[in-house]
C-alpha cells in the first residue's frame, strides 16, 4: 500500500484524526479502486465460508467489512460538500456511480442473501438480545429492498436506476453550488448600503475582497448574507435583482440547468418503485419510517398548510399597510416581505435583529450549546489548536463524559466559503459502535455563516443560532450513541425521527439562563438586558405564517414529485401547478424550489421526506414540554431518560418505542401547532 492510501484508510493522525497531511486530491481515486477491491474481498469471504450462516460468520463479519472503504468515503464526501474544487467535482461524479454499483453487487447477491434469509427465519430461535434482532431485521430488509428477491432482470436494471440516479444527484448538487458561487452583485456606491447593519456590511467587504474586489461590497448567495440583505437593505430594487438570483439557482440555462435533471430523477424513482412492487417512490421511502404511508404525511402536513395561509394572509394585510403608510403603492413582492416583517417586528416589539446580533457572539454560542450538553448530559469539551484538518477554519474539540474518559472528537467548520455547498449538516468521519472492540464517535458539523474581516467577532443572527444549536443536536445524537452494531449507531434512524434530537436541542438556546450567561455583546462584554429577552421571547411565533407555508409548501412539493401518477416533463410547469392547487400565496416561494431543492434531488435523502422536519416538530415540541412541566429545563431525571431512550439508543429500537419509554405516550401535533404560533 501508498503511503497515501495508508494515510487515507488507517488514520494516524492527532487525536485519531486522518493526518491531512499525507495525501493529496490525486490519491483519492488510486485509494477508491485499491478499497473496492478489498471490500469485496471481505465479502467474499463471508460467501467462501463453509460453515452455516451465524450471527458471527456472517451479519457480525458484514457489519465489519470495508472498514478502509468507510474512511476513505467519510473523508471524500466531507471533501464534496465542505470543501470541493472542479478535480473533487470531478471525481464525485465518477464515484457516486462506481459506489452505487458496489453497493449493488452486494446487495444484490444471491448467495450472500441466502445467508442472511437463513438468520432471518430462524431469528425467533436463535435466542438475540433485542439490540442484535433489530440490526437482523434491519439487514434483511435492506436487502429486500435493495432488490434481492428481483428477478436476474429487474436486478440488472435496478442496478442501473441506482447508478443513474447516484450520478444525477451529484451533477445536481454541484449545479447549484457553481450557481451560489458564482453570482455576486458588487455594490460600488455606499449610498446602496442603506439600512444594512454595520456586521452585514462588513461581511460583505469581506466576501467581495475574496472575489478581488476590494473596491466593493458583495451580495452573495450565501444564505448569511442574502438573507439579512433582504431583511434591512432599503434599496427595493437591489433586493430584487438579489432575490431573483437566491429564487431562480439550478434553473439558469447552460451547463447548470437542473430542470432537466429532476425530470429524469423523477422518472427514475419511480420506475425503481415499481420495480420493488411499490405504487410509488413516495410508498416506498415512507415504508421505513414513522409515517408509514403518504396520507399519514398528508394528514399532517394539510391542516398546518390551511392554518399557515390563514395566518399568512393576516400578515400579508399587515405589510401592505406599512407600504400604503410610506406612501407607496406597489404590492408586497417576494423581495418585500423580509423588509416590512422586519420593520413591522420593530414596530410591534420595540426591537429588531440589528439589536440582537451584538449579543449573539459565534464563539459564545457555541460555548453555550456546550455549556447545555455539560448541564444535561455531562459532556465536557477541549479544544486543540493547530490540528491540520480540510481547511484552516475547521476548529477540533476533544470529548468527555462526566468521568472524564474520553467519549470522541468534535469538529466545526462554521464560516461559508465559495468551495462549500449551501446550507448546514452533521455528519460523521466515524460512527461509534461496540463491535469487535469498537470504535469512538469522530462528528462533525458544517454550517455557512458570515466570515467577518479579520480580527473582527463573529456576529449570528438568531435563526444562525438556532441553526447552530440544532446541528449541534445532530452531533449529539452521533456523539453519545451507545450501542454495539454500527448499523444502528448514532443517526441510523428513520428519517422523521432523525430530526428529533437536533429539533428538540435547539429549545435550549431561548432558555433565560443559557441567554443571560451566553448572550453578551461583543463590544461591551454587557449581559442581554432582561427585556431583549423578553422582548425575543414574545416575538417567537412573528412572521408564523410565512415561515410555515415556506417550509410546507416544499414539503407538499415534494410528496406531489413522488406520488404523481403522470410522468413529469416539465418539473416548472408540475411545481406551479401544485402550488396554484394549494392556492400558494404569490409573494412567498417554497423555502426551496424544485431546481435548487438539494435535500430532495441531490441524492435521495429526504425525497419523500421533507415533511420530516415538522414530523419530528411534534415530537420535539412535546417532549420539551415534559421538561417545562417539572419546572426545570435542565431536570437531571429527564435528562437521563432523555439521553438513554434518544440521544444514545441509535436505531435500537423501533423509533415510537423509543418515544413511548421517555415520554410515556405518542404526541399529538397541537403542541407543534401551538408552538409555531398557529
Amino acid at each position: 500500500m501508498t503511503p497515501a492510501y495508508s494515510a487515507l484508510s488507517q488514520w494516524s493522525g492527532p487525536l485519531g484524526l486522518p493526518d491531512f497531511s499525507k495525501f493529496s486530491d490525486a490519491d483519492f481515486n488510486a485509494a477508491f479502486d485499491i478499497a473496492l477491491e478489498k471490500d469485496w474481498a471481505d465479502v467474499e469471504a463471508v460467501l467462501q465460508n463453509p460453515d452455516a450462516p451465524t450471527i458471527e460468520n456472517t451479519l457480525k463479519a458484514l457489519q465489519l467489512s470495508g472498514r478502509d472503504l468507510s474512511h476513505i468515503a467519510a473523508i471524500f464526501w466531507m471533501r464534496a460538500g465542505a470543501h470541493t474544487n472542479e478535480d473533487i467535482q470531478a471525481l464525485e461524479r465518477e464515484v457516486a456511480p462506481r459506489m452505487s454499483r458496489h453497493h449493488s453487487r452486494i446487495m444484490m447477491n444471491e448467495a450472500l442473501f441466502a445467508r442472511l434469509d437463513a438468520l432471518y427465519q430462524s431469528r425467533t430461535k436463535l435466542g438475540l438480545d433485542t439490540e442484535t434482532l433489530r440490526v437482523l431485521e434491519k439487514s434483511w430488509k435492506g436487502f429486500v429492498r435493495n432488490g434481492a428477491k428481483l428477478n436476474a432482470q429487474d436486478k440488472a436494471r435496478l442496478a442501473d436506476i441506482n447508478e443513474k440516479l447516484a450520478g444525477l444527484g451529484a451533477g445536481f448538487g454541484q449545479n447549484v453550488l457553481k450557481d451560489e458561487a458564482s453570482w455576486a452583485l458588487f455594490i460600488t456606491d455606499e449610498a446602496e448600503l442603506a439600512g444594512l447593519p454595520e456586521q452585514l456590511r462588513a461581511a460583505m467587504k469581506a466576501a467581495a475582497e475574496e472575489r478581488g474586489r476590494e473596491d466593493a461590497w458583495a451580495v452573495t448567495l450565501s444564505r448569511a448574507i442574502v438573507e439579512p440583505f433582504l431583511t434591512f437593505s432599503s434599496v427595493r430594487h437591489l433586493r430584487e435583482k438579489a432575490y431573483e438570483a437566491w429564487a431562480k439557482r439550478g434553473e439558469n440555462g447552460g451547463a447548470t440547468d437542473n430542470r432537466t435533471l429532476v425530470t429524469e430523477i423523477v422518472a427514475l424513482r419511480d420506475e425503481k418503485a415499481k420495480l420493488l412492487g411499490y405504487a410509488n417512490f413516495a410508498a416506498f421511502k415512507l415504508d421505513d419510517t414513522m409515517a408509514k404511508t403518504p396520507d399519514a404525511v398528508m394528514d399532517l402536513l394539510m391542516p398546518v398548510w390551511d392554518k399557515a395561509k390563514q395566518r399568512a394572509s393576516e400578515e400579508q394585510a399587515d405589510l401592505e399597510k406599512l407600504i400604503t403608510g410610506e406612501g407607496l403603492n406597489h404590492p408586497v413582492a417576494g423581495w418585500d416581505w423580509r423588509y416590512y416583517a422586519e420593520k413591522l417586528r420593530a414596530e410591534r416589539f420595540a426591537f429588531d435583529e440589528g439589536d440582537l446580533k451584538p449579543y449573539l457572539q459565534l464563539n459564545k454560542i457555541i460555548e453555550a450549546a456546550f455549556d447545555v450538553a455539560t448541564r444535561l448530559f455531562g459532556l465536557t469539551f477541549k479544544e486543540h489548536q493547530g490540528i491540520q484538518t480540510w481547511h484552516p477554519d475547521v476548529r477540533v474539540w476533544e470529548v468527555f463524559n462526566a468521568d472524564g474518559s474520553r467519549r470522541g472528537l468534535f469538529l466545526g467548520d462554521y464560516f461559508a466559503r465559495q468551495s462549500k455547498r449551501s446550507g448546514a449538516w452533521m455528519s460523521a468521519l466515524q460512527s461509534s459502535h461496540r463491535l469487535d472492540g469498537g470504535q469512538p464517535p469522530i462528528i462533525y458539523n458544517v454550517m455557512n455563516f458570515a466570515k467577518p474581516p479579520k480580527g473582527e467577532v463573529a456576529l449570528l443572527s438568531l435563526d444562525d443560532a438556532h441553526t447552530l444549536f440544532h446541528e449541534f443536536g445532530h452531533a449529539l445524537h452521533g456523539l453519545l450513541s451507545d450501542v454495539t452494531w454500527p448499523a444502528i449507531s448514532g443517526t441510523a434512524v428513520s428519517r422523521d425521527f432523525v430530526e428529533l434530537p437536533s429539533q428538540l436541542y435547539e429549545h435550549w438556546l431561548t432558555e433565560r439562563p443559557v441567554l443571560e450567561k451566553f448572550a453578551t455583546h461583543y463590544k461591551t462584554g454587557e449581559t442581554i438586558p432582561q427585556d431583549l429577552i423578553d422582548k425575543v421571547l414574545k416575538a417567537a411565533t412573528f412572521n408564523a405564517g410565512f415561515n410555515t407555508v415556506e417550509f410546507t409548501s416544499s414539503a407538499l412539493v415534494d410528496m406531489a414529485f413522488h406520488t404523481s401518477d403522470k410522468p413529469v416533463t416539465d418539473p416548472l410547469v408540475f411545481e406551479a401547478e401544485v402550488l396554484k392547487k394549494l392556492d400558494m400565496p404569490e409573494a412567498i416561494i417554497m423555502r426551496h424550489r424544485t431546481p435548487h431543492f438539494l435535500h430532495v434531488f441531490s441524492g435521495d435523502g429526504y425525497s419523500a421526506g421533507y415533511y420530516s422536519y415538522m414530523w419530528s416538530e411534534v415530537l420535539d415540541a412535546d417532549a420539551f414540554a415534559a421538561f417545562e412541566e417539572s419546572g426545570d429545563v435542565f431536570n437531571a431525571d429527564l435528562a437521563e431518560k432523555l439521553k438513554t431512550h434518544i440521544y444514545a439508543a441509535g436505531g435500537s429500537k423501533d423509533p415510537e418505542e423509543l418515544y413511548k419509554t421517555f415520554r410515556g405516550r405518542m404526541p399529538s401535533p397541537q403542541a407543534m401547532i401551538e408552538k409555531r404560533g398557529l
